[in-house]
């Protein structure tokens, strides 16, 4: 009986240890979130849905099983109901936005940190940042169904360099933008 107590209780702290707590599922919708906003070109109501979205996905990664599961077709549905055509298209042929998450030693890890430096912001908070708690995504129907989306006309002059170890350059005092600097990391304002 002893055995079979300490057994349970291993795998709930093995299973409890690999859920994404949510200060860090928060930071980690913000940080791919804003790449999002800035290679799609996402309007002010695209960036604050695709938050949701992500941050909807992350709250719900439990186990390495997880990744690519439910919540990521969900997420996915999600995002076809808010992104345009050509977003949608730029979206799923950019592997670090459509899997953004990998399983690496034990861990959690953002793919799209292979691409952007930790630091490096281009856009303000999105107003859900402080007050959304996730529960938007569903399973059996989208939230996102009932609200109309426009995305913008042309894709963005953003083309992002496929050369390895390629980092952007980070601007400041693009139109719309707060344009955060490097020394703040990727919590930047709140």
């Amino acid at each position: 009986m002893k055995k079979i107590m300490f057994m349970v209780m291993m795998m709930t702290i093995a299973i409890s240890a690999q859920a994404m707590p949510y200060n860090a599922a928060r930071d980690e919708a913000l940080f791919l979130s804003d790449k999002m906003a800035h290679e799609l070109n996402l309007t002010d109501a695209q960036y604050e849905a695709v938050y949701e979205i992500n941050l909807d996905y992350f709250l719900n990664m439990n186990t390495q099983n997880d990744l690519f599961g439910p919540w990521w077709d969900v997420r996915n549905r999600d995002l076809r109901m808010v992104l345009g055509t050509w977003q949608f298209d730029r979206y799923m042929s950019s592997l670090y936005f459509y899997r953004p998450l990998a399983w690496r030693a034990g861990a959690w890890s953002l793919v799209v940190y292979d691409r952007y430096n930790r630091g490096l912001m281009f856009h303000r908070h999105p107003v859900a940042f402080n007050n959304f708690r996730g529960g938007h995504s569903h399973r059996a129907s989208s939230f996102y169904t009932r609200h109309h989306f426009a995305p913008p006309s042309a894709p963005s002059r953003h083309v992002p360099s496929t050369r390895p170890g390629n980092r952007p350059t980070h601007h400041m005092g693009a139109p719309g933008h707060s344009g955060h600097s490097h020394g703040r990391g990727h919590g930047g304002r709140r």
